[in-house]
């Protein structure tokens, strides 16, 4: 359409569309009119300036001042160029077109920010031959570009007749054009000027009006300005129709909607409905996908809601949204499992050391796979301390079967949503993260970590642990219902491995759908070869060294682990490592001497005063003092149980942050020792002349189990007795007032623990002997094991004091 026919020269800037004004008869340029051959450039912005028209333009650049002001000076007459990117501050010649108008400064007025404003008139078009100056302002020579002559007048005179009548229409039926301007286009007389107002006031980019004044044959030209113009009457007159259609729908207030529907019209009208588009390839998607029957008509059900809804409308996002999800599941779409075994074993034993149970496991899953063809995954939880690598070992399996893999945080979830999803009534629903994990993997077979399952939260908002029960039963997980898919999905080949560090809080429901793995902590030796193998290469790689700049034989991964280190993972091991590679990046990196191995002696230079010692355990203990074993999330570790006796009247003191079943085992304990102190060699009146008072240091640290039951019978029986128990020796078993000595859990640990500590007999059950059994016998190379079944026994042996 026609740009709009105003002028206030105080909203006109050089970088934006300037108005048009007509000039008189009398002021008209003429062909025959001669310019000087060299003249200033002034380059213009947004706009075109064509022969004739008069046009007010806001000079800010400083070099389009000085041109100007040197024009002004002269003859007047400034080259006027249009620059190709109206983004350019300070735009040389290679930025404007070439050809452009002569123009004469009718007026200059000085502006009060220093600008000035400058009213030209176009005398005549030129084509720049060769550029004479860019500084201090830009300066060209020209050479004159004359129109063609006419030799078709019939065909031309109907042309501008066209024209003419053709502008009065679109003056006419655009509200912003006054209808003056109608009175301006009869007054003009001339048809070249009445061509150049005319190509001057088209609303096209300047792109195009370059166009129209590059051309030599005005009849060209008025043909081209014929077209543009009809195209605009085409579009107001459909711009019309669309106004008369949807007026009578809406209201004011829905002004936003109205220019929407507009839009709408517009591109039906030209076949360019980007909403249909967007359905068609959906369509097209839907076709390529190998779901079932159930799936593919709800799809095509959605579809066919989607093409009657506004798109507009809320609802057709969310239809639009959840057509995408159907389309983004992996539905019947699988991996290839990796079905040779030998080679899943090599990828498994060169990721992580040990793990035999869980390898194991997976090997067998996979030959039955291979043998049968078809088989639901199995659906495993890894317990262990923290890092025993239990993570990672996921990643590693989906490595070696070749699955896509899927990692899962249940931490601190609270939202059974999280798991189920969220139904689509709600703003911002989304599907569940089970299946927005497989939406990611694009497989339906991925291996899927459920990381810290015994972590899950409980609040007024639902159980997550409970929402688990469906995607973790082999029974029901075929037909898994997410509240946003309203689908049932096949969960059944995807292998679920769910990690915890510990099983008590874990509900028994979800804990029975499970099969439960045991991944016990590293002994010393296991972690030298972990640091071997797998700490130390990683270390090297990621702190810019090599074995020739560092090298950590054996002993000294054996003084950090048992210096620097209390864990049953191997976390604050690499930490250490890193340490010690920081230490020798320095030196390497600041070509400082020094020799790549690194000896024990020189750790605590490096990583400072040892954390743990041995002697702590191993020193001899007074009478009352007994070393227990006990299991904590991070594994196993060693614990005193202290017994004092001072005058009183028989009361029993517990202290060190126990809980209920310790505070119960200390009771059991002394009630087994009053009903046997003539066997023990205790005076029976003694007890009602002494105060006892048990305690289990380090009582910041909340304590509880039964496993110290026979740790607590000793250490009172030593107290009494005044009998120091026999040196290096850990002991751990519950206690029943029988004299009985049951088993207890967490026996790889408690053992790893005793041996880290330098105990050297280790006093257990006889029901828990098979558990010693399944622990790699070169990791209990100089420890002792005493079975006992009675406390007579422990006692004999620990203090020799009592009497078959």
């Amino acid at each position: 359409m026609f740009e709009e026919f105003s002028f206030n020269p105080e909203n006109i800037d050089e970088g934006e569309y300037m108005p048009i004004i007509s000039v008189s008869d009398d002021e008209e340029p003429t062909e025959h009119e001669e310019f000087p051959e060299i003249l200033p450039v002034l380059a213009l912005k947004n706009t075109v300036m064509f022969p004739g028209i008069v046009i007010p333009i806001t000079v800010g650049r400083e070099k389009s001042i000085r041109a100007v002001r040197k024009a002004h000076r002269g003859d007047k007459l400034v080259a006027v160029l249009s620059q190709k990117d109206d983004s350019l501050e300070d735009p040389g010649f290679e930025d404007l077109f070439r050809i452009g108008t002569v123009a004469k400064i009718l007026k200059l007025l000085k502006m009060p920010d220093g600008s000035i404003t400058a009213i030209l008139q176009g005398r005549g078009r030129y084509e720049v031959m060769e550029p004479t100056s860019e500084d201090p302002y830009l300066e060209a020579r020209l050479e004159k570009m004359p129109f063609q002559n006419v030799t078709d007048n019939l065909e031309f005179e109907a042309l501008v007749s066209s024209i003419r009548e053709l502008s009065e229409k679109i003056i006419r039926m655009s509200p912003n054009i006054p209808t003056e301007a109608v009175v301006m286009i009869k007054n003009i007389k001339n048809d070249g000027f009445l061509l150049s107002f005319v190509a001057s006031n088209l609303g096209i980019d300047v792109e195009k009006k370059q166009e129209l004044l590059e051309y030599r044959d005005t009849v060209k030209m008025a043909k081209r300005v014929h077209e543009f113009m009809h195209n605009e009457m085409q579009i107001l007159e459909l711009k019309n129709q669309i106004e008369n259609k949807v007026r009578g729908d809406i209201e004011k207030q829905q002004r936003d909607y109205f220019l929407n529907q507009q839009l709408k019209m517009i591109q039906e009208e030209l076949g360019q409905s980007p909403h249909e588009e967007e359905l068609a390839e959906l369509e097209q998607r839907a076709r390529k996908k190998k779901w079932d029957e159930s799936v593919a008509e709800v799809f095509e059900k959605e579809l066919g809601k989607a093409r009657r809804i506004n798109p507009q409308v809320a609802e057709y996002s969310v239809t639009l949204n959840y057509l995408e999800l159907l389309l983004d599941l992996p539905w019947n779409e699988y991996t290839k499992d990796n079905f040779n075994l030998q080679d899943v074993k090599k990828v498994l034993d060169k990721d992580h050391f040990g793990l035999v149970d869980v390898k194991k496991r997976i090997l067998e899953h996979l030959a039955v796979l291979k043998l049968k063809g078809d088989m639901k995954a199995p659906i495993l939880c890894l317990v262990g301390p923290p890092g025993v690598g239990k993570t990672s070992l996921g990643k590693s399996i989906a490595n070696a079967l070749k699955r896509k893999f899927v990692r899962m945080s249940l931490g601190g979830l609270h939202d059974e949503s999280e798991i189920r999803g969220h139904r689509r009534t709600y703003i911002g629903a989304m599907p569940g993260r089970i299946i927005q994990g497989l939406k990611k993997a694009k497989s339906a077979n991925p291996v899927f970590i459920l990381d810290e399952v015994d972590k899950v939260g409980k609040d007024f908002r639902g159980d997550p642990s409970s929402a688990l029960l469906e995607v973790l039963d082999p029974e029901q997980n075929t037909t898994f219902h997410d509240n946003y898919l309203e689908l049932e999905y096949d969960l059944s080949k995807v292998l679920f491995i769910a990690t915890a560090n510990s099983l008590s809080s874990i509900q028994p429901a979800l804990l029975d759908r499970m099969e439960i793995i045991e991944i016990s902590g590293y002994s010393t030796e296991e972690k030298i070869e972990i640091a071997k193998h797998h700490l130390i290469p990683k270390q090297r790689k990621e702190h810019g060294v090599t074995g020739k700049d560092v090298r950590l034989p054996a002993e000294t991964i054996r003084a950090i682990i048992e210096s620097y280190t209390k864990e049953s993972g191997v976390r604050a091991l690499d930490r250490q490592i890193a340490s010690v590679m920081r230490h020798y990046a320095k030196m390497v990196a600041m070509d400082e001497p020094h020799s790549p191995t690194v000896r024990a002696e020189e750790l605590q230079e490096i990583l400072g005063p040892t954390r743990f010692s041995k002697e702590l355990y191993t020193e001899s203990q007074g009478p009352g003092v007994a070393v227990g074993l006990a299991w904590t999330r991070v594994g196993g570790d060693i614990l005193f149980i202290e017994t004092s006796l001072s005058e009183g009247k028989g009361k029993l003191t517990l202290t060190g942050n126990l809980g209920d079943v310790m505070k119960e085992s200390a009771s059991t304990a002394l009630s087994f020792i009053k009903a046997n102190c003539d066997k023990i060699g205790i005076e029976s009146s003694v007890f009602g002349q002494m105060d006892i008072h048990i305690h289990v240091p380090e009582g910041a640290i909340p304590k509880d189990g039964p496993s110290a039951g026979i740790t607590m019978l000793t250490s009172i029986a030593s107290a009494f007795r005044k009998k120091p128990i026999k040196p290096f020796l850990a002991m751990t078993g519950e206690i029943t007032l029988r004299g009985k000595v049951l088993p207890v859990g967490g026996i790889k640990e408690k053992v790893l623990a005793a041996k880290r500590a330098g105990m050297k007999e280790i006093l257990l059950s006889a029901e828990n002997e098979k558990h010693v059994r399944e622990i790699d016998s070169a990791y209990l190379e100089g420890l002792k094991f005493v079975y006992v079944d009675r406390m007579e026994e422990v006692l004999n042996h620990a203090l020799g004091i009592w009497s078959f």
